[in-house]
Protein backbone atom coordinates (compact mmCIF):
# COMPACT_ATOMS: atom_id res chain seq x y z
CA UNK A 1 0.00 0.00 0.00
CA UNK A 2 1.21 3.50 -0.83
CA UNK A 3 -0.16 7.01 -1.18
CA UNK A 4 -1.13 6.52 -4.83
CA UNK A 5 -3.16 3.36 -4.02
CA UNK A 6 -5.17 5.20 -1.39
CA UNK A 7 -5.79 8.24 -3.59
CA UNK A 8 -6.86 6.02 -6.51
CA UNK A 9 -9.55 4.38 -4.38
CA UNK A 10 -10.56 7.73 -2.87
CA UNK A 11 -11.10 9.21 -6.33
CA UNK A 12 -12.68 6.10 -7.83
CA UNK A 13 -15.28 5.81 -5.06
CA UNK A 14 -16.25 9.46 -4.68
CA UNK A 15 -14.29 10.55 -1.64
CA UNK A 16 -12.10 13.11 -3.44
CA UNK A 17 -12.14 14.86 -6.82
CA UNK A 18 -9.64 17.17 -8.47
CA UNK A 19 -11.32 20.55 -8.66
CA UNK A 20 -12.36 21.66 -12.17
CA UNK A 21 -10.58 18.66 -13.66
CA UNK A 22 -12.48 19.12 -16.95
CA UNK A 23 -10.56 22.35 -17.56
CA UNK A 24 -6.95 22.29 -18.76
CA UNK A 25 -4.24 24.09 -16.79
CA UNK A 26 -6.26 24.22 -13.57
CA UNK A 27 -3.82 25.20 -10.79
CA UNK A 28 -2.71 22.45 -8.42
CA UNK A 29 -3.68 22.47 -4.78
CA UNK A 30 -7.47 22.50 -5.09
CA UNK A 31 -9.58 19.42 -4.30
CA UNK A 32 -13.32 18.81 -3.99
CA UNK A 33 -14.99 16.35 -1.65
CA UNK A 34 -17.34 13.89 -3.34
CA UNK A 35 -20.46 12.46 -1.70
CA UNK A 36 -18.58 9.91 0.41
CA UNK A 37 -15.91 12.44 1.29
CA UNK A 38 -18.49 14.92 2.56
CA UNK A 39 -20.11 12.23 4.70
CA UNK A 40 -16.74 11.10 6.13
CA UNK A 41 -15.80 14.72 6.88
CA UNK A 42 -19.12 15.29 8.67
CA UNK A 43 -18.58 12.21 10.82
CA UNK A 44 -15.04 13.33 11.70
CA UNK A 45 -16.23 16.81 12.67
CA UNK A 46 -18.98 15.29 14.81
CA UNK A 47 -16.34 13.20 16.60
CA UNK A 48 -14.36 16.42 17.18
CA UNK A 49 -17.41 18.23 18.54
CA UNK A 50 -18.52 15.36 20.78
CA UNK A 51 -15.15 14.26 22.15
CA UNK A 52 -13.28 17.56 22.39
CA UNK A 53 -15.60 20.58 22.18
CA UNK A 54 -18.48 19.23 24.29
CA UNK A 55 -16.28 17.13 26.55
CA UNK A 56 -14.29 20.18 27.64
CA UNK A 57 -17.29 22.56 27.59
CA UNK A 58 -15.73 24.75 24.92
CA UNK A 59 -17.49 27.59 23.14
CA UNK A 60 -17.84 27.15 19.36
CA UNK A 61 -18.04 30.09 16.98
CA UNK A 62 -18.07 30.57 13.20
CA UNK A 63 -16.13 33.69 12.17
CA UNK A 64 -15.83 35.23 8.69
CA UNK A 65 -13.22 34.07 6.19
CA UNK A 66 -12.40 37.56 4.87
CA UNK A 67 -10.82 39.95 7.36
CA UNK A 68 -9.41 43.49 7.08
CA UNK A 69 -5.71 44.26 6.75
CA UNK A 70 -5.46 45.57 10.34
CA UNK A 71 -6.22 42.10 11.75
CA UNK A 72 -3.18 40.65 9.99
CA UNK A 73 -1.00 43.60 10.91
CA UNK A 74 -1.82 42.76 14.52
CA UNK A 75 -1.38 39.00 14.08
CA UNK A 76 2.00 39.40 12.39
CA UNK A 77 0.97 37.52 9.27
CA UNK A 78 1.67 40.42 6.91
CA UNK A 79 5.32 40.41 7.88
CA UNK A 80 5.92 36.83 9.01
CA UNK A 81 3.59 34.44 7.15
CA UNK A 82 6.05 33.76 4.36
CA UNK A 83 7.76 30.92 2.55
CA UNK A 84 11.24 31.07 0.99
CA UNK A 85 11.52 31.08 -2.80
CA UNK A 86 14.28 31.14 -5.40
CA UNK A 87 13.88 32.02 -9.08
CA UNK A 88 15.86 30.88 -12.10
CA UNK A 89 17.49 33.89 -13.78
CA UNK A 90 17.16 32.30 -17.25
CA UNK A 91 13.84 30.44 -17.54
CA UNK A 92 12.21 32.14 -14.52
CA UNK A 93 11.10 28.87 -12.94
CA UNK A 94 10.27 29.25 -9.26
CA UNK A 95 11.19 26.84 -6.46
CA UNK A 96 11.21 26.48 -2.70
CA UNK A 97 14.88 26.23 -1.66
CA UNK A 98 14.14 23.97 1.32
CA UNK A 99 12.49 21.42 -1.00
CA UNK A 100 15.34 21.58 -3.54
CA UNK A 101 17.87 20.96 -0.78
CA UNK A 102 15.79 18.13 0.69
CA UNK A 103 15.48 16.43 -2.70
CA UNK A 104 19.23 16.70 -3.34
CA UNK A 105 20.44 15.61 0.12
CA UNK A 106 17.62 13.33 1.25
CA UNK A 107 17.45 15.22 4.56
CA UNK A 108 14.56 17.34 5.80
CA UNK A 109 15.30 21.08 5.97
CA UNK A 110 13.51 23.37 8.46
CA UNK A 111 11.21 25.98 6.91
CA UNK A 112 12.38 28.69 9.30
CA UNK A 113 16.06 28.98 8.33
CA UNK A 114 17.45 32.46 7.54
CA UNK A 115 17.54 33.28 3.83
CA UNK A 116 21.35 33.38 3.78
CA UNK A 117 21.48 29.85 5.21
CA UNK A 118 19.33 28.54 2.33
CA UNK A 119 21.67 30.28 -0.13
CA UNK A 120 24.68 28.68 1.56
CA UNK A 121 23.14 25.19 1.37
CA UNK A 122 22.21 25.68 -2.29
CA UNK A 123 25.83 26.59 -3.13
CA UNK A 124 27.34 23.80 -1.04
CA UNK A 125 25.19 21.18 -2.80
CA UNK A 126 25.64 22.61 -6.30
CA UNK A 127 21.90 23.05 -6.80
CA UNK A 128 20.82 24.84 -9.97
CA UNK A 129 17.58 25.20 -11.92
CA UNK A 130 15.99 21.77 -12.41
CA UNK A 131 14.79 22.73 -15.92
CA UNK A 132 17.62 24.63 -17.59
CA UNK A 133 20.50 24.16 -15.11
CA UNK A 134 21.06 27.92 -14.84
CA UNK A 135 21.92 29.67 -11.57
CA UNK A 136 19.19 30.46 -9.08
CA UNK A 137 18.57 33.84 -7.50
CA UNK A 138 19.15 34.51 -3.84
CA UNK A 139 16.37 33.43 -1.49
CA UNK A 140 13.41 35.80 -1.23
CA UNK A 141 10.19 35.70 0.78
CA UNK A 142 6.68 35.11 -0.55
CA UNK A 143 3.65 36.00 1.60
CA UNK A 144 1.17 33.13 1.40
CA UNK A 145 -2.01 35.06 2.15
CA UNK A 146 -4.59 35.66 -0.60
CA UNK A 147 -5.10 39.41 -0.96
CA UNK A 148 -8.57 40.79 -1.76
CA UNK A 149 -10.22 44.15 -2.36
CA UNK A 150 -13.47 44.99 -0.56
CA UNK A 151 -16.05 47.21 -2.24
CA UNK A 152 -15.64 49.54 -5.23
CA UNK A 153 -12.59 51.22 -3.65
CA UNK A 154 -10.87 47.86 -3.18
CA UNK A 155 -10.13 48.29 0.51
CA UNK A 156 -7.31 45.91 1.41
CA UNK A 157 -8.36 42.63 3.01
CA UNK A 158 -7.23 39.00 3.07
CA UNK A 159 -8.61 35.50 3.16
CA UNK A 160 -7.72 34.15 6.59
CA UNK A 161 -4.65 31.86 6.64
CA UNK A 162 -5.84 30.26 9.90
CA UNK A 163 -9.26 30.22 11.56
CA UNK A 164 -8.02 31.36 14.96
CA UNK A 165 -7.71 35.09 14.19
CA UNK A 166 -11.51 35.32 14.10
CA UNK A 167 -11.59 33.82 17.58
CA UNK A 168 -8.97 36.24 18.88
CA UNK A 169 -10.75 39.25 17.39
CA UNK A 170 -14.00 38.21 19.11
CA UNK A 171 -12.52 37.45 22.57
CA UNK A 172 -13.66 40.68 24.33
CA UNK A 173 -17.22 40.27 23.02
CA UNK A 174 -17.38 36.58 23.94
CA UNK A 175 -16.20 37.03 27.52
CA UNK A 176 -18.54 39.98 28.00
CA UNK A 177 -21.73 38.47 26.54
CA UNK A 178 -21.30 34.82 27.53
CA UNK A 179 -20.14 35.51 31.11
CA UNK A 180 -17.20 33.15 30.76
CA UNK A 181 -14.46 32.32 33.23
CA UNK A 182 -10.85 31.30 32.72
CA UNK A 183 -9.69 28.84 31.60
CA UNK A 184 -12.01 28.56 28.60
CA UNK A 185 -11.59 26.85 25.26
CA UNK A 186 -12.91 28.34 22.03
CA UNK A 187 -13.44 26.14 18.98
CA UNK A 188 -14.03 26.74 15.29
CA UNK A 189 -14.36 24.50 12.24
CA UNK A 190 -14.00 26.06 8.84
CA UNK A 191 -11.81 26.89 5.87
CA UNK A 192 -8.50 28.68 5.75
CA UNK A 193 -6.54 29.72 2.67
CA UNK A 194 -2.82 29.51 1.97
CA UNK A 195 -1.28 30.42 -1.35
CA UNK A 196 1.17 27.53 -1.37
CA UNK A 197 4.08 27.93 -3.79
CA UNK A 198 4.14 24.37 -5.16
CA UNK A 199 1.44 22.18 -3.60
CA UNK A 200 2.03 18.46 -4.05
CA UNK A 201 0.53 15.14 -2.99
CA UNK A 202 -3.17 15.87 -3.23
CA UNK A 203 -4.90 16.82 0.00
CA UNK A 204 -1.68 16.71 2.04
CA UNK A 205 -0.74 20.23 0.93
CA UNK A 206 -3.53 22.33 -0.56
CA UNK A 207 -4.39 26.00 -0.92
CA UNK A 208 -7.90 25.77 0.53
CA UNK A 209 -7.95 23.73 3.73
CA UNK A 210 -10.37 22.68 6.45
CA UNK A 211 -9.23 23.31 10.00
CA UNK A 212 -10.72 22.40 13.36
CA UNK A 213 -9.04 24.78 15.75
CA UNK A 214 -9.18 25.07 19.53
CA UNK A 215 -7.82 28.12 21.34
CA UNK A 216 -7.67 27.82 25.12
CA UNK A 217 -7.53 31.11 27.06
CA UNK A 218 -6.01 30.79 30.51
CA UNK A 219 -4.36 32.69 33.35
CA UNK A 220 -0.65 31.71 33.30
CA UNK A 221 -0.60 32.12 37.09
CA UNK A 222 -3.38 29.54 37.57
CA UNK A 223 -2.64 26.30 35.66
CA UNK A 224 -3.33 23.67 38.34
CA UNK A 225 -7.09 23.33 38.36
CA UNK A 226 -8.49 19.95 39.57
CA UNK A 227 -9.90 19.00 36.15
CA UNK A 228 -6.35 18.74 34.79
CA UNK A 229 -5.48 15.90 37.20
CA UNK A 230 -7.32 13.34 35.05
CA UNK A 231 -4.46 13.58 32.55
CA UNK A 232 -1.56 12.95 34.95
CA UNK A 233 -1.21 9.18 34.33
CA UNK A 234 -1.89 9.29 30.58
CA UNK A 235 1.09 8.19 28.48
CA UNK A 236 2.08 10.73 25.85
CA UNK A 237 4.19 9.69 22.84
CA UNK A 238 6.78 12.45 23.03
CA UNK A 239 9.58 12.73 20.50
CA UNK A 240 12.51 15.14 20.50
CA UNK A 241 13.54 15.38 16.88
CA UNK A 242 12.87 12.97 14.03
CA UNK A 243 13.08 9.81 16.17
CA UNK A 244 10.74 7.20 17.56
CA UNK A 245 8.55 8.55 20.39
CA UNK A 246 9.33 7.84 24.04
CA UNK A 247 6.26 6.85 26.13
CA UNK A 248 6.07 9.43 28.92
CA UNK A 249 3.39 10.01 31.53
CA UNK A 250 2.01 13.55 31.55
CA UNK A 251 3.11 14.03 35.17
CA UNK A 252 6.66 12.90 34.37
CA UNK A 253 6.85 15.16 31.29
CA UNK A 254 5.90 18.15 33.45
CA UNK A 255 8.53 17.31 36.06
CA UNK A 256 11.15 16.94 33.30
CA UNK A 257 10.16 20.29 31.80
CA UNK A 258 9.27 18.75 28.43
CA UNK A 259 5.68 19.94 28.98
CA UNK A 260 5.50 23.40 30.63
CA UNK A 261 2.64 22.79 33.08
CA UNK A 262 -0.58 20.92 33.89
CA UNK A 263 -2.86 22.86 31.56
CA UNK A 264 -0.75 22.12 28.49
CA UNK A 265 -0.32 18.51 29.65
CA UNK A 266 -4.09 18.17 29.92
CA UNK A 267 -4.74 19.43 26.38
CA UNK A 268 -1.95 17.27 24.90
CA UNK A 269 -3.68 14.34 26.63
CA UNK A 270 -7.03 15.39 25.11
CA UNK A 271 -5.69 15.60 21.57
CA UNK A 272 -3.62 12.40 21.61
CA UNK A 273 -6.43 10.42 23.26
CA UNK A 274 -8.83 11.81 20.63
CA UNK A 275 -6.78 10.31 17.79
CA UNK A 276 -6.26 7.06 19.69
CA UNK A 277 -9.74 6.45 21.11
CA UNK A 278 -12.16 8.47 18.97
CA UNK A 279 -10.46 8.19 15.57
CA UNK A 280 -8.93 4.76 16.29
CA UNK A 281 -5.24 5.23 15.42
CA UNK A 282 -2.66 3.00 17.09
CA UNK A 283 -0.58 4.64 19.84
CA UNK A 284 2.56 3.30 18.17
CA UNK A 285 1.74 5.33 15.05
CA UNK A 286 1.41 8.64 16.92
CA UNK A 287 4.07 10.99 18.20
CA UNK A 288 4.11 14.46 19.73
CA UNK A 289 7.26 15.94 18.25
CA UNK A 290 8.82 18.84 20.12
CA UNK A 291 9.68 21.61 17.67
CA UNK A 292 13.01 23.41 17.74
CA UNK A 293 13.32 27.20 17.81
CA UNK A 294 13.98 27.19 14.06
CA UNK A 295 10.85 25.13 13.34
CA UNK A 296 8.40 26.97 15.60
CA UNK A 297 5.97 29.54 14.22
CA UNK A 298 6.81 33.17 14.95
CA UNK A 299 4.06 33.42 17.59
CA UNK A 300 4.90 30.19 19.42
CA UNK A 301 6.75 29.91 22.75
CA UNK A 302 6.59 26.10 22.98
CA UNK A 303 5.31 23.86 20.18
CA UNK A 304 4.51 20.22 19.52
CA UNK A 305 3.36 18.66 16.26
CA UNK A 306 1.08 15.65 16.61
CA UNK A 307 2.29 13.44 13.77
CA UNK A 308 1.13 10.07 12.47
CA UNK A 309 3.22 7.40 10.77
CA UNK A 310 2.00 6.96 7.16
CA UNK A 311 3.21 5.59 3.84
CA UNK A 312 4.75 9.02 3.11
CA UNK A 313 6.51 9.21 6.46
CA UNK A 314 5.53 11.04 9.62
CA UNK A 315 2.69 13.40 8.72
CA UNK A 316 1.70 16.41 10.85
CA UNK A 317 -2.01 16.45 11.74
CA UNK A 318 -2.16 18.90 14.64
CA UNK A 319 -0.06 21.94 15.53
CA UNK A 320 -0.03 22.33 19.32
CA UNK A 321 1.26 25.82 20.12
CA UNK A 322 1.72 27.71 23.36
CA UNK A 323 1.16 31.18 21.89
CA UNK A 324 1.58 32.94 25.30
CA UNK A 325 -0.02 36.44 25.25
CA UNK A 326 1.34 37.25 21.78
CA UNK A 327 -2.01 37.33 19.94
CA UNK A 328 -4.24 39.08 22.46
CA UNK A 329 -1.55 41.64 23.30
CA UNK A 330 -1.08 42.52 19.63
CA UNK A 331 -4.83 42.72 18.92
CA UNK A 332 -5.28 44.92 21.98
CA UNK A 333 -2.48 47.27 20.87
CA UNK A 334 -3.56 47.58 17.24
CA UNK A 335 -7.33 47.78 17.84
CA UNK A 336 -7.18 49.91 20.99
CA UNK A 337 -9.55 47.46 22.73
CA UNK A 338 -9.04 46.13 26.25
CA UNK A 339 -8.49 42.37 25.99
CA UNK A 340 -8.00 41.72 29.70
CA UNK A 341 -10.31 39.33 31.54
CA UNK A 342 -11.14 39.23 35.25
CA UNK A 343 -9.86 36.16 37.10
CA UNK A 344 -9.98 35.86 40.90
CA UNK A 345 -10.61 39.58 41.20
CA UNK A 346 -7.64 40.56 39.03
CA UNK A 347 -7.40 41.80 35.45
CA UNK A 348 -5.46 39.28 33.35
CA UNK A 349 -4.39 39.29 29.70
CA UNK A 350 -5.04 35.61 28.87
CA UNK A 351 -2.40 33.34 27.41
CA UNK A 352 -3.33 30.96 24.59
CA UNK A 353 -2.71 27.26 24.05
CA UNK A 354 -3.74 26.10 20.61
CA UNK A 355 -4.72 22.77 19.03
CA UNK A 356 -4.90 23.42 15.28
CA UNK A 357 -6.11 20.30 13.51
CA UNK A 358 -5.74 19.70 9.78
CA UNK A 359 -9.02 18.04 8.80
CA UNK A 360 -8.06 17.14 5.21
CA UNK A 361 -4.90 15.37 6.35
CA UNK A 362 -6.76 13.62 9.16
CA UNK A 363 -9.30 12.27 6.68
CA UNK A 364 -6.52 11.05 4.40
CA UNK A 365 -4.92 9.21 7.34
CA UNK A 366 -8.27 7.59 8.23
CA UNK A 367 -8.53 6.30 4.65
CA UNK A 368 -4.92 5.11 4.52
CA UNK A 369 -5.17 3.24 7.82
CA UNK A 370 -8.38 1.60 6.56
CA UNK A 371 -6.94 0.55 3.18
CA UNK A 372 -6.62 -3.20 2.65
CA UNK A 373 -5.46 -5.17 -0.37
CA UNK A 374 -5.30 -8.95 -0.33
CA UNK A 375 -5.72 -12.00 -2.55
CA UNK A 376 -8.53 -14.47 -2.08
CA UNK A 377 -8.32 -18.28 -2.36
CA UNK A 378 -8.53 -18.02 -6.15
CA UNK A 379 -5.64 -15.57 -6.31
CA UNK A 380 -7.87 -12.64 -7.20
CA UNK A 381 -7.02 -9.33 -5.59
CA UNK A 382 -9.54 -7.78 -3.25
CA UNK A 383 -9.35 -4.12 -2.19
CA UNK A 384 -11.49 -2.66 0.57
CA UNK A 385 -11.60 0.11 3.16
CA UNK A 386 -11.87 -1.31 6.66
CA UNK A 387 -13.57 1.78 8.06
CA UNK A 388 -15.05 1.51 11.52
CA UNK A 389 -18.84 1.20 11.21
CA UNK A 390 -19.57 4.34 13.22
CA UNK A 391 -17.33 6.49 10.99
CA UNK A 392 -18.06 4.91 7.58
CA UNK A 393 -19.88 7.40 5.30
CA UNK A 394 -22.35 4.74 4.12
CA UNK A 395 -23.42 2.40 6.89
CA UNK A 396 -25.10 -0.34 4.85
CA UNK A 397 -25.97 -1.33 1.32
CA UNK A 398 -29.33 -2.91 0.46
CA UNK A 399 -29.34 -5.23 -2.55
CA UNK A 400 -31.97 -7.47 -4.10
CA UNK A 401 -30.34 -10.76 -5.08
CA UNK A 402 -31.92 -10.33 -8.52
CA UNK A 403 -34.09 -7.56 -9.93
CA UNK A 404 -37.21 -9.67 -10.37
CA UNK A 405 -39.66 -11.99 -8.59
CA UNK A 406 -40.58 -9.19 -6.18
CA UNK A 407 -37.13 -9.10 -4.58
CA UNK A 408 -36.44 -5.62 -5.94
CA UNK A 409 -39.79 -4.37 -4.63
CA UNK A 410 -39.10 -5.73 -1.13
CA UNK A 411 -35.53 -4.38 -1.17
CA UNK A 412 -36.75 -0.90 -2.09
CA UNK A 413 -39.40 -1.09 0.66
CA UNK A 414 -36.73 -1.90 3.24
CA UNK A 415 -34.48 0.85 1.91
CA UNK A 416 -37.22 3.48 2.14
CA UNK A 417 -38.24 2.32 5.61
CA UNK A 418 -34.71 2.72 7.02
CA UNK A 419 -33.01 5.46 5.01
CA UNK A 420 -34.18 8.33 7.22
CA UNK A 421 -32.40 6.83 10.23
CA UNK A 422 -29.35 5.26 8.58
CA UNK A 423 -27.05 6.25 5.72
CA UNK A 424 -27.87 3.56 3.15
CA UNK A 425 -27.02 2.72 -0.44
CA UNK A 426 -29.33 0.86 -2.82
CA UNK A 427 -27.82 -1.10 -5.70
CA UNK A 428 -29.37 -3.64 -8.08
CA UNK A 429 -26.91 -3.28 -10.95
CA UNK A 430 -24.75 -6.26 -11.95
CA UNK A 431 -24.03 -9.54 -10.18
CA UNK A 432 -24.21 -9.69 -6.39
CA UNK A 433 -20.45 -10.37 -6.30
CA UNK A 434 -19.69 -7.19 -8.21
CA UNK A 435 -21.99 -5.20 -5.93
CA UNK A 436 -20.22 -6.59 -2.87
CA UNK A 437 -16.84 -5.60 -4.37
CA UNK A 438 -17.98 -2.03 -5.06
CA UNK A 439 -19.36 -1.72 -1.55
CA UNK A 440 -16.17 -3.12 0.00
CA UNK A 441 -14.01 -0.63 -1.88
CA UNK A 442 -16.26 2.22 -0.74
CA UNK A 443 -15.86 1.07 2.88
CA UNK A 444 -19.50 0.06 3.47
CA UNK A 445 -19.39 -2.20 6.56
CA UNK A 446 -22.60 -4.18 5.94
CA UNK A 447 -24.38 -5.44 2.81
CA UNK A 448 -28.01 -6.49 3.26
CA UNK A 449 -29.26 -8.88 0.61
CA UNK A 450 -32.93 -9.51 -0.03
CA UNK A 451 -33.34 -13.07 -1.36
CA UNK A 452 -35.90 -15.85 -1.55
CA UNK A 453 -35.86 -16.40 2.23
CA UNK A 454 -36.85 -12.77 2.74
CA UNK A 455 -40.16 -13.45 1.01
CA UNK A 456 -40.72 -16.92 2.48
CA UNK A 457 -39.34 -16.55 6.03
CA UNK A 458 -38.88 -12.79 6.50
CA UNK A 459 -35.07 -12.99 6.86
CA UNK A 460 -32.43 -10.94 5.07
CA UNK A 461 -28.76 -11.90 4.70
CA UNK A 462 -26.30 -9.42 6.24
CA UNK A 463 -22.72 -9.70 4.98
CA UNK A 464 -19.85 -8.26 7.02
CA UNK A 465 -17.30 -6.40 4.90
CA UNK A 466 -14.01 -7.36 6.56
CA UNK A 467 -14.33 -11.12 7.04
CA UNK A 468 -17.26 -11.64 4.61
CA UNK A 469 -19.17 -13.65 7.23
CA UNK A 470 -22.96 -13.62 6.99
CA UNK A 471 -25.84 -13.33 9.47
CA UNK A 472 -29.50 -14.07 9.01
CA UNK A 473 -31.57 -11.23 10.47
CA UNK A 474 -35.33 -10.80 10.59
CA UNK A 475 -36.30 -7.89 8.36
CA UNK A 476 -38.56 -6.65 11.17
CA UNK A 477 -35.53 -6.40 13.48
CA UNK A 478 -33.09 -5.03 10.91
CA UNK A 479 -33.18 -1.48 12.32
CA UNK A 480 -32.45 -2.78 15.82
CA UNK A 481 -29.57 -4.91 14.48
CA UNK A 482 -28.02 -1.94 12.65
CA UNK A 483 -28.28 0.31 15.70
CA UNK A 484 -26.42 -2.24 17.82
CA UNK A 485 -23.67 -2.86 15.25
CA UNK A 486 -23.12 0.81 14.42
CA UNK A 487 -22.42 1.78 18.02
CA UNK A 488 -18.77 2.28 18.85
CA UNK A 489 -17.43 -0.79 20.65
Amino acid sequence: MNYEDVMNVAQRRGYLMKSAEAYPNTPAGFWDYGPLGVALKNRYVELWRRNLVKRDEMVEIDAVQIMPKAVFVASGHLSNFTDPIVICGTCHSLYRPDKLIEEKTGRAVPEGLPDEKYDELLRENGIRCAKCKAELSGTKRFNMMFRLGIGPQGDEAYLRPETCQGIFADIPYLFKTQRLKLPKGFAQFGKSFRNEIAPRQGVLRVREIYQAEIEVCFNPENVSLPKFDVASEFVLSISKGDVEPVPTKVSDAIVAGTVPHKLIGYYLYLIQSFYEQSVGLAKGDIRLRTLTDVEKAFYSKVAFDLEVRTSVGWLELVACNYRSDYDLKRHSEVSGTDYTVEDDGKKVLPHIFELSMGVDRSLYVILEKAYRSEKDAKGQERTYLSLRPDIAPIQAGIFPLVSKDGLDVEAERLYNALRMEFDLFYDESGSIGRRYARADEAGIPFCITVDGETLSKGDVTVRHRDDRSQDKVSKEKLGEWLRAHLERA
